[in-house]
């Protein structure tokens, strides 16, 4: 048992009906970490962690959060947490300000004006919350989440419909609610995002977890091998330096596995060390392909390995 969890969850199962939800699921989340839950369209991520939070009543296994059960202390377990629901929303109407004194009257002293002016909302307090971008919608919302300075805080889908810019802007928040000592659960189906925000992440598919550890781990366990692309024209062409050149001679080489050609770019998959050896080996022929790309696996290439399917990029939580 990991004594610093603040999170455990066994066996988790939750069915509506005959439909199963979450089938077995199993993991823990460490004090001041950013636990990601990555996984598809009704993989069973937000019935997940409704479950943690008390939202849903657990069908059966066992689940702890900051040495609470959510199904029996759902009250107490409130009062020491913060979260951002997949289908939070505010009424349009409802100046900034005056969401952010609502909500705290919920949580005992707060000051309205140090949270507006902590979250960069200061100038925006007297703004109806309809008029504002998708961006800074969100920056209330982790400021409402973050009220109280709760323990753990979930954060449900943060950053679905944001444009790149003010998704990466979000990231930037949700990592500071790490530094200011909080730990933070984040369902998400982005690969980039839990790739550059988790310290760990549990991959869910159909109800169950499948893989759970950090992301550079997953990738150099189940991402596969990197590859190295190049145009491979030399032997049609006369007069380039590496005419007569066969990519398939860099089989040849250390840590290469296979060697391709087809349409003319050279494809080379091998293990971490073999982007150096290939680029060395073709100067030493005289080549010096314009177009020499390293292709390294990603999240994306582990969940492909472990489930067998892509993830769809504009799939909901």
């Amino acid at each position: 048992m990991d004594t610093d969890a603040v999170i455990t969850v066994e066996h988790l199962h939750k069915a509506y009906g005959k439909a199963v939800a979450v089938e077995d699921v199993s993991f823990g989340v460490r004090r001041g970490e950013i636990f990601g839950i990555l996984g598809p369209n009704g993989a069973g991520k937000t019935t997940t962690v409704e479950c943690l939070q008390g939202l849903r009543k657990r069908d059966r296994g066992r689940v702890e959060v900051l040495g609470l059960d959510p199904a029996r202390d759902a009250d107490r377990l409130r009062r020491r947490t913060g979260s951002q629901l997949q289908s939070s929303a505010l009424p349009d109407r409802l100046r900034v300000g005056e969401a952010i004194r609502l909500f705290a009257r919920q949580r005992g002293p707060v000051e309205v004006a140090t949270i507006l002016e902590a979250w960069g909302l200061g100038r925006l307090r007297r703004h109806a919350f309809g008029a504002l971008s998708g961006g800074q919608q969100q920056r209330v919302f982790l400021a409402l989440a973050l009220l109280g300075s709760p323990e753990v805080v979930f954060l449900d889908e943060l950053t679905t419909g944001l444009d790149p810019t003010a998704r990466r802007a979000t990231w930037e928040l949700v990592a500071q609610v790490r530094d200011r000592g909080a730990t933070v659960v984040l369902v998400t189906h982005f690969m980039e995002e839990a790739e550059a925000l988790c310290d760990r992440i549990a991959v869910v598919d159909r109800g169950q977890v499948v893989a759970c550890d950090t992301p550079a781990a997953l990738i150099t366990r189940q991402g596969g091998p990197i590859r190295i692309t190049f145009t491979a024209n030399g032997a049609a062409n006369s007069d380039y330096p590496g005419a007569g050149f066969d990519p398939r001679q860099l089989l040849e080489l250390p840590g290469v596995e296979a060697v391709t050609v087809a349409g003319g770019q050279a494809t080379v998959t091998g293990n971490s060390g073999t982007a150096v050896a290939v680029a060395a080996a073709l100067a030493g022929h005289g080549i010096t392909p314009l177009d020499f790309r390293t292709h390294y696996p990603s999240l994306e290439d582990v969940f492909l390995a472990l489930t067998g399917r892509r993830l769809n990029k504009g799939d909901p939580a």
